[in-house]
């Protein structure tokens, strides 16, 4: 096989963490507006993690998230003109226009959903792994979850039935330092994550560099490992959402967090490392194509009818012949 070019991943890198932002960037911008229909948590500074892991999988492969999942779904391949309308409530939606913002999903491409529950993908992404190595059936499965999910029963639960029955999944802890507003000072006497995966008997690392093909070499690594038969690997990476917990805007004035500590995290943006790795020309194309696709995304959005009154008894419970 023959070896592929630095810069063709940097440009698939690129592209979707310049997507993922540009379209939270608009959505942040719309939402004061109520076009808007849901609650949005924003992964502006935090897009490389999801693209990253998203790398290394293949078609079989599928992921669970959180309810910050917008870049998870785009990373993923989700279709953005069907995000789009979900976030603006309509029957065009990935959900029908009543999912929003927190529960994206997109099956086709391995991107099973998100949640707003915390922890909550957890025994899900670990019962998927599950049937498939009951069936024998091929592709891994990825959980990514928040570092306040740690601290939730189930989670420790489906860690530790993964590692009693060898299951093909890939662990991911997004440790952007707060669970809402609370650091990881007020919730641990030490930040151990990987300990505690380690502690089930799952191989654990940990990626803190801010460097978008850092991390994908090392979700590989594990990534692999899960799909040699290996059982569950575990990895924690360290990331920063720079908007607040819920909504549009910076939350410094809150005082949780400080304004330079923001600022630090501004300086070690993954997207601009990434973009230093290409052509000027090769930026300037990528760019035009992503403001163009968001454009399209929104104005979809826009256009698409809200769902039918009748729409609300719809998909309540299943009887055999919804889909």
């Amino acid at each position: 096989m023959v070896a592929e070019a630095p810069d063709v991943r940097s440009e698939r890198l690129y592209y979707k963490m310049a997507l993922i932002r540009a379209f939270e960037e608009h959505i942040a911008a719309i939402y004061p507006t109520d076009a808007v229909k849901s609650p949005i948590h924003l992964s502006i500074g935090q897009e490389a993690p999801a693209v990253a892991v998203c790398e290394v999988l293949r078609p079989e492969d599928a992921v669970f998230g959180t309810y910050r999942g917008h870049a998870l779904y785009i990373a993923r391949g989700g279709n953005l003109r069907a995000m789009a309308a979900e976030l603006f409530g309509k029957a065009n939606g990935c959900g029908r226009g009543k999912a929003g913002s927190m529960h994206l999903g997109a099956p086709e491409v391995g991107m099973m959903f998100t949640s707003a529950i915390v922890a909550t993908g957890a025994p899900n992404a670990m019962g998927y792994a599950f049937a498939l190595k009951y069936r024998q059936q091929p592709g891994i499965v990825v959980c990514m979850v928040g570092d306040g999910a740690v601290d939730e029963g189930v989670w420790a639960e489906s860690l530790n039935f993964s590692a009693l029955k060898g299951l093909p999944i890939l662990w991911v802890v997004e440790n952007n330092l707060y669970a809402i507003h609370a650091p990881l000072s007020n919730r641990m006497p030490r930040p151990n994550f990987c300990q505690r995966a380690e502690a089930y008997g799952i191989p654990a690392s940990r990626i803190a560099e801010q460097d978008a093909d850092v991390m994908v070499d090392g979700f590989a690594a594990a990534a692999e490992a899960v799909r040699d038969g290996q059982g569950p690997r575990f990895v924690e990476v360290e990331t920063y959402r720079w908007r607040e917990h819920v909504g549009p805007n910076e939350d410094t004035s809150l005082g949780y967090r400080t304004a330079e500590e923001l600022a630090v995290w501004k300086d070690k943006d993954c997207l601009k490392r990434c973009a230093g790795n290409l052509d000027v020309a090769v930026l300037s194309a990528l760019d035009t194509r992503i403001a163009s696709e968001v454009a399209d995304a929104l104005a979809f959005a826009e256009a698409s009818p809200y769902p039918d009154d009748e729409d609300l008894l719809r998909h309540v419970f299943h009887d055999g012949g919804c889909v």
